[in-house]
């Protein structure tokens, strides 16, 4: 079932008119339980999400700023999102797939090859499911799943490649009664391998003790929270990970979820320890308490922000942040864009909350892994320009119960030019594009700038005709037949592959766009 929805306002003034941060508020008809802002269809374009026994409700964002409904039925699905989802293309079909944490179990729906169903998955394993994520676990180019458990050790679902998911218990989050709540991966140590921080909550201060699990890049994982200075029995279910200084190493924020004036900001050292600064950053001046907190850059000025149970502590670019109060709904909603005009909105319930753009420019970036994973989950994205060095990861599963985009969304206030961008890919390939322009979204394909073909200089590489309509033909300095050849669409879909020969690359099928040769 298909309807075309063009929003309207619902009411006629913001929920927040703060000077730096406002957004007002947009109805969407969701009729299912919300959970997710995330591409579901590899348009890059951020969908809304909302879930049911037997159907997924997707309203696709389209590019003049309506959206699309349609109901995708399913089987009925033995556990639901009812603590947390979340999503990727784990199978690389190109189409996103769901990961329900329900109190009794897990389920997985996988997308189908068209992009118009599911397969729905259930795992027979009693799990008490907190936080769930997807993440290349053992770094071998495909998304696995992790989901917190409650009251025993972890669980973790290990991809073999076909998309074939395998049960485990135990190594990342071993507590015999649990309390794993908020999981969240990041890279905190800049070794190319995704780590993780597990806030936790409940029970004696041993068993809510926040862990810190230092990946060694092969999926073996060893705790030092104590040695980091990230081991406190705080009552937290979720954290926000950001370079709140641009310094190129992540920080935290851990939320309080039980004690007021008590929310932690930890910098990063740049030696695998970390320091508490939270009494002169601002942070301890919030009395709410929650569950759900996340960091993106709201208004776009180059500095992460931190929201926080509907506050957003806005990141005045020296460690010190200006707390705005009740800017959105208690559980912050499940941030993406959509109104694809380069600021990050909010969703929750039947609400679209849409940030009101300020005069700042933006780029976003999104992933597409060919060594790597599809989403890129796991890459580090770090963007140059006057303002300095700013990095980003690309996730799948923060704060505490929502999902939000997997598209990448650097703020870069007045600067009108970009002198690089480099991406780092789990695999350890290395994109760099340099000279890029501000106010637009970009795909890069893993690879897609490196040429690889007895390391020419791009520069001796010739393609003629180009624009072309059937053969394109491929020269350089040196020999390059015999080098294998990818086409890539816009959507980082590949097209044609092959074999370089004498008789050039035959692209007389594709449709008329743009599209990307990798060598």
């Amino acid at each position: 079932m298909k309807s075309i929805l063009t929003l309207s306002t619902i009411i006629a003034f913001t929920v927040s008119a703060l000077g730096q941060i406002s957004f007002s508020p947009v109805g969407i008809g969701t009729s299912r339980s919300d959970r997710a802002v995330v591409d579901m269809n590899g348009d890059f374009l951020d969908d809304i999400v909302s879930v049911a026994t037997s159907s997924v409700q997707v309203f696709y964002q389209q590019p003049d700023g309506s959206f699309v409904e349609e109901i995708l039925f399913t089987s009925p699905a033995d556990n639901l999102p009812s603590w947390s989802l979340a999503a990727a293309d784990y199978d690389g079909n190109g189409y996103t797939d769901l990961l329900y944490g329900g109190g009794n179990g897990v389920t997985i729906m996988r997308a189908n090859n068209a992009g118009d169903g599911f397969q729905e998955i259930s795992f027979p394993q009693y799990v008490f499911s907190q936080r769930s994520n997807f993440v290349d676990i053992n770094n071998d180019g495909h998304l696995d799943a992790f989901v917190c458990h409650d009251v025993e050790p972890n669980v973790y679902y290990i991809n073999d490649g076909q998309g074939n998911l395998t049960y485990y218990q135990g190594g990342i989050g071993d507590y015999p009664s649990g309390g794993h709540y908020g999981s969240v991966w990041i890279d905190y140590d800049n070794d190319g391998d995704m780590d993780m921080f597990n806030a936790k909550c409940g029970g004696e201060p041993a068993r809510r003790e926040d862990e810190l699990h230092q990946n060694d890049g092969f999926g073996n994982f060893t705790e030092l929270a104590a040695s980091a200075g990230l081991q406190d029995p705080m009552q937290t279910w979720s954290s926000a990970w950001g370079d709140y200084d641009n310094d190129g190493d992540m920080d935290v924020f851990v939320g309080n979820s039980t004690d007021p004036n008590a929310h932690k900001l930890m910098t990063n050292n740049g030696d695998g320890t970390f320091t508490n600064i939270s009494a002169t950053s601002g942070v301890q001046d919030l009395a709410a308490t929650g569950i759900e907190n996340c960091a993106y850059d709201f208004n776009n000025d180059g500095y992460v922000d931190i929201a926080s149970n509907g506050n957003i502590f806005l990141n005045n670019g020296d460690l010190t942040f200006t707390l705005y109060t009740n800017v959105l709904p208690s559980n912050n909603g499940s941030f993406g864009d959509l109104n694809n005009d380069g600021f990050i909105d909010s969703f929750t319930g039947s609400t679209i909350f849409m940030n009101i753009a300020n005069d700042n420019h933006y780029l976003t970036i999104n992933t597409v892994g060919v060594e790597s994973n599809r989403n890129g989950i796991g890459a580090r994205i770090t963007v140059v320009s006057d303002l300095g060095s700013q990095i980003r990861e690309v996730r799948s599963g923060e704060g505490f119960r929502l999902m939000s985009t997997l598209n990448t969304h650097f703020g870069l206030g007045q600067d009108v030019e970009i002198a690089t961008i480099t991406v780092q890919w789990p695999s350890g390939i290395v994109d760099t594009l340099e000279n890029v322009a501000v106010d637009q979204t970009i795909v890069i394909v893993e690879g897609s700038t490196i040429l690889g073909v007895n390391d020419q200089d791009p520069l001796s590489i010739a393609l003629s005709p180009n624009p072309v309509r059937d053969i394109l033909m491929v020269s350089g300095a040196q020999s390059v037949e015999g080098a294998q050849y990818d086409v890539f669409d816009m959507q980082g879909k590949v097209v044609v592959q092959g074999v370089l020969g004498n008789s050039g690359i035959n692209v007389g099928a594709l449709a008329q766009g743009n599209y990307v040769l990798r060598l």
